[in-house]
């Protein structure tokens, strides 16, 4: 008896979930690589494209995947795509993060306004180098420019307190079942 109501319950909630990601819509963002790009894009003005690279750069800092080992950053993210962060660790030593390799704002074209699309960083893992991905590893899109993402992906991303030890971003690092990212 037990057992049905664990699974009754367990069904709801799952209903519950599926309802409510049906009731987000996408959101409409604007994705770029370098602020020359969203310059030379009908719509932008090269100082908002300014601006909002340089609150994603503040973001890339606060919220990019961070790593104790260099080696574990490039097992997610490829060679020569990671730098070391400003910060260290507890016990004084480097930690690692990577490079950003683009970023996404909300789009100045939706009414003349801005959306609910945050500002921020994105990256590309070594396993899936042809979409941009939050930090928070949620898969954004494969080109640049104006866009749907997933009102998921649009959030800011979270902080991260802690520092990883071993691979966790990519999708290689899901099929080995170590930690990622927002997932």
């Amino acid at each position: 008896m037990k057992r049905s109501k664990s699974l009754k319950l367990a069904l709801m909630g799952a209903s519950v979930l599926v309802l409510t990601a049906c009731d987000q819509p996408d959101e409409t963002a604007a994705i770029f690589e370098n602020i020359d790009e969203c310059a030379s894009y009908e719509g932008f003005e090269l100082e908002q494209c300014r601006t909002d690279w340089e609150t994603a750069e503040v973001e890339h800092v606060r919220t990019a995947p961070k790593y104790t080992d260099v080696a574990d950053c490039q097992a997610d993210f490829g060679d020569a795509q990671c730098e070391k962060a400003p910060q260290q660790t507890s016990s004084g030593g480097s930690v690692f993060m990577p490079m950003m390799m683009g970023y996404m704002m909300g789009s100045m074209l939706s009414g003349g306004g801005r959306s609910n699309v945050a500002t921020q960083p994105l990256y590309r893992s070594k396993d899936d180098s042809k979409n941009f991905r939050t930090g928070d590893n949620q898969k954004v899109a494969g080109k640049t420019g104006v866009t749907k993402v997933a009102s998921s992906a649009a959030r800011a991303p979270s902080t991260k307190t802690s520092t990883m030890r071993r691979g966790g971003f990519g999708s290689t690092a899901a099929r080995s079942g170590t930690r990622s990212f927002g997932g």
